[in-house]
């Protein structure tokens, strides 16, 4: 008699990938828990890098002691006088400068991005944040804030340390600020036109030729700055 072969089991049925899974041959980048792993976003990576290669916090605490030092050595004496102003601002310009190069000149030439909108966007903050602790030092003091004026001062400064760290790289770019800052404070203000170029730090709001002055420092360094970028 012949013996009667085992029945065989059905083979289950092939494991079919939902519509919602990943496509067949590519790993699923979820984690064990089922949720997808954090990544961190390249824009905040590459802001934080350029912060950290821009010496921005020192800077910045440069800037605030500044500040606060000025304030005290004037708290009581009032601060109307334009000269602490314009040494407050261009001290605050000067500590910001120094970033405007960074310590790996190398990298910055091989990094593949846009560098100009980035550069503008810089001076842009240091005239901004110049004028921010230039009006909380006015506000502390309890002084008259002249709008036009803190404007224009912050704006020209910047553009010259935008210039002079096209010229002479980030860690110079402090002295053109300083330079045109003792020539307001040293040269005598007269009615001319000349004069009121030089002494434009201090000339009040209004005036054509301080206006244009700084008009002309701050689109023309900005410009300047951002196309050809700091010094190596």
């Amino acid at each position: 008699m012949k013996q009667r072969q085992p029945e065989r089991q059905a083979a289950p049925p092939a494991h079919r990938p939902s519509a919602r899974g990943a496509s067949a041959g590519q790993p699923s980048t979820r984690g064990p828990s089922g949720r997808r792993p954090s990544i961190r976003r390249p824009s905040t990576r590459w802001l934080t890098l350029y912060a950290r290669s821009r010496q921005v916090p020192a800077s910045l605490a440069a800037a605030l002691i500044a500040t606060v030092a000025t304030w005290s050595l004037t708290r009581g004496a009032g601060s109307d006088d334009p000269r602490t102003r314009i040494l407050l601002l261009t001290s605050v310009v000067a500590a910001a400068a120094v970033g405007l190069s960074g310590q790996d000149r190398a990298l910055d030439r091989t990094a593949a991005i846009r560098w100009a909108p980035r550069r503008a966007a810089h001076v842009l903050l240091i005239g901004m944040l110049a004028g921010a602790l230039l009006l909380a030092f006015l506000t502390a003091g309890d002084e008259p804030v002249r709008a036009g004026t803190l404007l224009r001062n912050s704006a020209g400064s910047a553009g010259l340390a935008a210039i002079g760290a096209a010229l002479w790289g980030g860690q110079y770019a402090w002295t053109l600020p300083f330079g045109w800052c003792a020539a307001a404070l040293f040269v005598p203000s007269t009615d001319s036109v000349t004069s009121q170029v030089t002494t434009w730090l201090i000339q009040p709001s209004g005036t054509t030729a301080a206006d244009w002055t700084a008009l002309v420092l701050a689109v023309g360094g900005g410009l300047f700055y951002a196309l050809a970028g700091p010094r190596r």
